[in-house]
C-alpha cells in the first residue's frame, strides 16, 4: 500500500511538472491536432488532380471520347497539345501524362488491326505516375470496349474483374494516414516525454532529492510511465473524437475503448524504452542523438508506411520485436475492421510480452544508473 501511495504522489508530481512546462504542452497540442489534420487532409495517396494533355492526330469520335473520359477528381480536364510541343511539355513538367492518339486510330480499330496508343508519363511524380498509368489504361480499355464490341479489344478480356474495396470503399488515403499519424506521434511522445523527464530531473538535481527519500527505483519508474501514459492516452482520445472523426470525418468502426486500452499497453512498452535510452545518455542532447536511430526505424518499418509483406523476410522477423509493429496492426484491425478481442489477442499478447521485457531491462539499467 505504501508503494502504491508513493507511486501516486510521484505521478502527481510528474503531472504538475508537465502542467508548468508550456513548451511541452504546446507540442502536445500541435502533435494531436495540426500534425494530424494537415497531412491527412492535404496529402492524397493515389491519383488526384493529375495534369494530362492529349495529342489528337486522328480527330475522330474515339479520340474525343478518350479525352472526355478523363475527368476530375482523378485527372484534370485533358488539354489539347500539338505534336511538336510534346518534348517541351514533358521536359518542363507541365503535364504528368500526355496521350498521343495517332492518325487513323479509329479506322484501324474498326478494321481490327489493333492500333497503338502512346501514353507518355513523367515518372518523377512517382505515386501519380505509377497509379495514374494504370488508371488511364483501364479508362482507355473501357471506352474502347464500349465502342468496338468485337476484335482484339474483346479477345483480350475474356472475363470481367469486379473489385470491391473493403473498410475504405472510396480508397480515401487520408483515413489511414490520420490514424498512422496518431500512431507515429504516440511513439515519438512516449519516448521523448519519459526520457526528457528523467534527464531533466537529473540535470536539475531533483533526482538526487528523490534518492534520499524512502523510494525505490520501481516506484520512480512506474510513476513516470503511468503519468506520461495517462497524458498521451487522453490526448489520443480527444484527437480521435475531435480531429479524426470530427474535422476529417473518418468513420471509425471499431471500439475506441479497446483501442485506448491497447494504446496504454503500447505506452507501457515505449515509455520503458524511453527510460532505458535516458539511462544511457548523460544529457538531453545526447538523448536526442540516441533516440533518433531508434524512433525512425520504428516509424518507417512498423507497417504503417510500407506493408510488412513487401519487406525482406529477415527484416519482418526483426520488426516483430518492435512494439510499434504490433500497435500499427492493432490500430488498423480495431479502428477500421472492427476486430474484437478474439481476433487481436495474439498481437496484444506479443505487445504485452515485449513491454514486460523492455520494462525489466529498463528497470535494471535504471537501478544501476542510480547507484553509479
Amino acid at each position: 500500500m505504501h508503494r502504491l501511495a508513493h507511486t501516486l504522489r510521484l505521478g502527481l508530481k510528474e503531472l504538475t511538472s508537465l502542467r508548468h512546462d508550456s513548451v511541452l504542452l504546446l507540442f502536445l497540442l500541435y502533435a494531436f491536432s495540426v500534425a494530424i489534420y494537415m497531412p491527412a487532409a492535404g496529402s492524397v495517396i493515389g491519383v488526384h488532380n493529375a495534369s494530362v494533355a492529349i495529342i489528337d492526330e486522328d480527330h475522330s469520335l474515339v479520340s474525343r471520347k478518350l479525352a472526355e473520359a478523363l475527368q476530375p477528381p482523378e485527372f484534370q480536364h485533358a488539354v489539347p497539345l500539338p505534336y511538336d510541343q510534346l518534348d517541351q511539355a514533358m521536359d518542363s513538367g507541365r503535364y504528368t501524362f500526355v496521350i498521343n492518339v495517332p492518325v487513323n486510330f479509329q479506322t484501324d480499330l474498326l478494321a481490327g488491326r489493333s492500333p497503338e496508343l502512346q501514353v507518355n508519363v513523367d515518372a518523377t511524380a512517382m505515386s501519380q505516375a505509377f497509379m495514374g498509368a494504370g488508371y488511364i489504361g483501364r479508362i482507355v480499355e473501357r471506352e474502347l470496349l464500349d465502342y468496338a464490341k468485337q476484335g482484339s479489344a474483346t479477345a483480350g478480356s475474356p472475363a470481367l474483374l469486379s473489385a470491391r474495396a473493403l473498410f475504405n470503399p472510396n480508397l480515401e488515403g487520408g483515413w489511414f494516414l490520420a490514424v498512422i499519424q496518431i500512431v507515429n506521434n504516440i511513439t515519438i511522445l512516449a519516448i521523448i516525454l519519459t526520457g526528457t523527464a528523467l534527464l531533466r530531473e537529473r540535470e536539475h538535481g531533483t533526482l538526487d532529492h528523490l534518492l534520499v527519500l524512502p523510494l525505490t527505483a520501481l516506484e520512480i519508474m512506474l510513476a513516470k510511465i503511468a503519468s506520461n501514459a495517462l497524458v498521451v492516452v487522453l490526448c489520443t482520445w480527444v484527437s480521435l473524437e475531435v480531429i479524426v472523426k470530427g474535422a476529417l470525418g473518418v468513420p471509425l468502426a471499431g471500439s475506441l475503448g479497446l483501442f485506448l486500452a491497447v494504446t496504454a499497453l503500447y505506452l507501457f512498452a515505449s515509455t520503458a524504452l524511453g527510460i532505458f535510452l535516458a539511462t544511457l545518455a548523460r544529457s538531453t542532447p545526447q538523448f536526442g542523438l540516441l533516440a533518433i536511430p531508434v524512433i525512425i526505424p520504428m516509424l518507417l518499418l512498423s507497417g504503417g508506411s510500407t506493408p510488412l509483406d513487401s519487406m525482406p523476410q529477415w527484416l519482418q522477423w526483426v520488426m516483430q520485436g518492435s512494439p510499434s509493429t504490433h500497435f500499427v496492426s492493432l490500430s488498423a484491425a480495431i479502428l477500421f475492421r472492427d476486430a474484437g478481442l478474439a481476433v487481436v489477442w495474439p498481437d496484444i499478447a506479443a505487445l504485452a510480452a515485449i513491454g514486460l521485457a523492455f520494462f525489466a531491462i529498463a528497470l535494471a539499467r535504471f537501478r544501476r544508473s542510480l547507484t553509479s
